[in-house]
């Protein structure tokens, strides 16, 4: 994961921005998560390695300021894409509500991109939760997190 989601990432858009801003064109869009803005205990390196994508994200937008080459992250909420079975969360209370369309993440994302948004968080509750962290203490936020994080028990039994 951490391969995927930090190295390759980081490589292939060193290698895709020396051309980029040789140009003084281009868009790149990094995918993320909501798992970016907080700890996520039962999944700490995915969390991290989203908080990574972010902030690389974020920190190169910066960098690219004085070029016509952009960057942006985009961060959804749970989607449903085959990861919660991948990742064994069908059972958890994060992936038991609200769960957003593939095709609706993607169309928020191109148009964010399209429109120069550094951060893109596709739906209402996803914003809301990803601007509310930043008002609580951490260590509740990591509780929440956990909580959310854990297969329903009764299910399980």
């Amino acid at each position: 994961m951490i391969d995927l989601n930090i190295k390759a990432l980081t490589y292939l858009t060193k290698l895709v921005v020396i051309d980029m801003v040789k140009r003084n064109k281009g868009k790149i869009l990094n995918v993320a998560s909501t798992a970016a803005f907080q700890p996520g205990p039962l999944m700490a390196v995915y969390y991290a390695t989203k908080a990574y994508v972010l902030s690389f994200t974020e920190a190169l937008e910066n960098e690219l300021r004085e070029t016509n080459v952009t960057v942006a992250a985009l961060c959804p909420g749970p989607t449903a894409t085959g990861f919660a079975e991948r990742a064994n969360l069908l059972q958890s209370k994060l992936f038991k509500r609200g769960i957003m369309d593939v095709k609706q993440v993607v169309e928020i994302g191109y148009d964010g991109l399209m429109k120069n948004q550094t951060i893109i968080i596709p739906g209402i509750k996803n914003r809301l939760l990803a601007i509310s962290v930043r008002f609580l203490p951490r260590k509740i936020v990591t509780a929440i997190v956990r909580q959310i994080q854990e297969r329903d028990q009764e299910v399980m039994s």
